[in-house]
């Protein structure tokens, strides 16, 4: 007695590709929050970087924590929806206290603050809390007196 197995064969395959896309699609969402997740400790690390060397709040530091050249009018948009607002910088005293950007300087810290990452995998639309990233140096004068209100940073104006 012959059995007709004309459909089998598309609904195999439609059970296996389901589960295979699946798979594909949570491999690549992973790959995308690590990118993520590690471009935003990289921002903390330039940032805090640039901050130890150049005056309180200088224009360039923003620009240059997001890969972007210190007198460019934008920096290059690496993360979706990151904005100036989510990167926050303290300048802290010897006991790392914050100064409010008043000398003495000892300390710079780069954080981001409230990033929120777009899950991009079809059907689910979530938004994931980043973790808190953060980054201390100590600055440095690079040869400038403490408080000289001349002071450039990568040849650019405040």
């Amino acid at each position: 007695m012959k059995h007709s197995q004309s459909g089998l064969t598309t609904i195999e395959f439609a059970m296996v590709a389901g589960a295979f896309f699946l798979m594909l699609f949570a491999m690549i969402e992973v790959a995308r929050a690590g990118f993520v997740w590690n471009t935003l400790d990289t921002v903390t690390r330039r940032a805090a970087r640039v901050a130890a060397v150049c005056p309180p709040n200088h224009s360039a530091i923003y620009k240059v924590a997001l890969f972007g050249s210190a007198d460019s009018a934008e920096p290059p948009s690496l993360l979706s929806g990151f904005t100036q607002a989510n990167l926050k910088l303290e300048y802290l005293d010897e006991d790392f206290d914050a100064t409010g950007g008043s000398f003495p300087i000892a300390f710079v810290r780069a954080s981001v603050v409230d990033y929120q990452h777009k899950v991009l995998i079809p059907g689910l639309g979530r938004v994931l809390d980043t973790p808190s990233f953060s980054t201390t140096l100590p600055v440095e004068s690079l040869g400038y007196q403490l408080g000289q209100a001349d002071r450039t940073c990568f040849g650019t104006s405040n």
